[in-house]
């Protein structure tokens, strides 16, 4: 048996809808297998959104709360800013970012390929294939830089040049290939433009020559091909300034790409660019919580409530609770206690579940799935226990994004909210399942039933390839 995960990064649920007459091996695979929407993380962005599928757990548990961060703690960052972003060289320190005693699947198969992973730990560098040599991963980061949405196409075309012979010739256990272009070009020119189906037609290309050569080989019966997204897209018509916002009040404020600063007062740390972290009073070795910083910091709270871009704002009151405010929308509280997550309103219903949510992981995501906020309680819950979020979290409202400056690319589509267009993603398999899919961390359980590899002790995903045994 063999698992090939093919990640069309960016590519919205809604995209796999439809006749699919210009996909016709994607369509074949909704077909025979089936297409399920399933949610991804928060923060819903490429780099932490694909640790669900190669560690199986959920970003801000293993260490990555963002694209971009602050490092209170001076453990991984260093002097002068003490602060990260994976966009520019950066990316290179990102292995190392990871809680060490999670591992990868590549750690668990040793007998893996990948191309354009962000997590390569356990990878060989031999089998870091097409967009991941030394050269390429160059080009990468000129064509991002450059902004040239086209150039993501070509990289994509590598791929598919590169991968399905790989499978062809060596026949790996295990298969990880994104694909940048949907995403790329959806932040460019928006997701419904010809640009982006021109970046599926490559992901249809992929998976249709994966498909022959297996057929042709004998051993289609004998794998799996998976087609899914990291996260989901939206449009954006107006970009807010967030870190000149914060600077508006008097604070002295740090924010990517000039993160350096004397003794700044919070430092804004923007990720996909519909969320962003703000540290506050980052001279701080330990983590506060929203109690001991709610004198100084409310004026700057109602300030961001009061903005049209922000959509909800988190506030970490302790390792189990999270304050959650929506503006006019009021207040709500989630707390997460043993296997319990609980969602309960307070001044309002900033959510908008209509009623207070309590249950499991799975009960939880399972009555909040349909909504706008598809399993927010776990997400939150998760990422504002990390010890590296912010103590101000911002997910941004439909339309808006929190980066006005500083992208080589100009975002007329945006993404890593909460909100369900961000969060709900397709996932295609080339046979029926034994359980509905629910999260993108199922990938890593189901891949590793498949392959007959058992489990990490810890996990945030279940198999979708067998009944369902732990409970969680």
């Amino acid at each position: 048996m063999s698992v090939v995960v093919l990640v069309a990064d960016g590519a919205r649920y809604d995209a796999f809808g439809g006749d699919l007459h210009d996909l016709p091996a994607l369509r074949r695979l909704r077909d025979e297998g089936g297409l399920h929407a399933i949610t991804s993380v928060f923060p819903s962005v490429t780099g932490p959104a694909y640790i669900p599928f190669l560690l199986g757990r959920f970003p801000g548990a293993v260490g990555v709360p963002g694209i971009r961060w602050y490092d209170r703690s001076r453990t991984r960052c260093r002097w002068p800013d003490y602060a990260r972003s994976y966009v520019g060289m950066q990316f290179t320190q990102f292995d190392g970012d990871l809680d060490v005693t999670a591992p990868t699947i590549f750690e668990l198969v040793p007998n893996s390929v990948g191309a354009l992973s962000v997590v390569t730990r356990g990878l060989a560098p031999s089998r870091r294939h097409g967009t991941l040599t030394a050269k390429s991963a160059l080009r990468v980061g000129i064509t991002h830089f450059r902004g040239r949405a086209e150039g993501w196409l070509d990289i994509d075309r590598e791929v598919f040049d590169t991968i399905p012979r790989c499978i062809r010739d060596d026949r790996p256990d295990f298969v990880f290939a994104a694909l940048a272009g949907v995403d790329k070009t959806s932040h460019a020119r928006g997701h419904e433009s010809p640009a982006v189906r021109e970046a599926l037609a490559i992901v249809d290309a992929t998976a249709a020559q994966i498909r022959t050569d297996a057929e042709r080989g004998g051993y289609w019966d004998e794998m799996q091909l998976w087609v899914v997204s990291d996260h989901g897209h939206s449009a954006v018509h107006t970009h807010e300034d967030l870190a000149g916002l914060v600077a508006s009040t008097g604070a002295r404020t740090v924010a990517h790409p000039w993160a350096i600063g004397v003794s700044p007062d919070v430092a804004v740390m923007v990720s996909g660019n519909a969320m962003a972290h703000l540290y506050l009073e980052p001279r701080r070795r330990e983590r506060p919580w929203w109690g001991a910083l709610e004198a100084r910091w409310s004026p700057l709270v109602e300030l961001l409530l009061a903005r049209a871009s922000v959509d909800l704002l988190l506030l970490p009151r302790s390792s189990s609770e999270c304050e959650v405010r929506g503006g006019a929308r009021g207040s709500a509280v989630v707390i997460h206690q043993g296997d319990s997550y609980r969602y309960m309103r307070t001044t309002g219903d900033p959510l908008g579940y209509g009623d207070d949510v309590t249950g499991t992981a799975n009960e939880t995501h399972d009555a909040t799935c349909a909504s706008t906020y598809p399993d927010a309680l776990v997400q939150i819950a998760t990422l504002a226990a990390s010890s590296r979020a912010g103590d101000i979290i911002l997910s941004a409202a439909p339309g808006w994004d929190f980066r006005a400056r500083y992208e080589p690319i100009p975002h007329a589509s945006a993404h890593g909210g909460l909100h369900r267009d961000h969060m709900r993603v397709p996932l295609l398999t080339n046979r029926p399942v034994a359980r509905t899919p629910r999260r993108t961390t199922d990938i890593f359980a189901s891949a590793l039933t498949a392959l007959g590899v058992a489990p990490p002790v810890c996990m945030d995903g279940e198999s979708f390839l067998q009944p369902s045994i732990t409970g969680r």
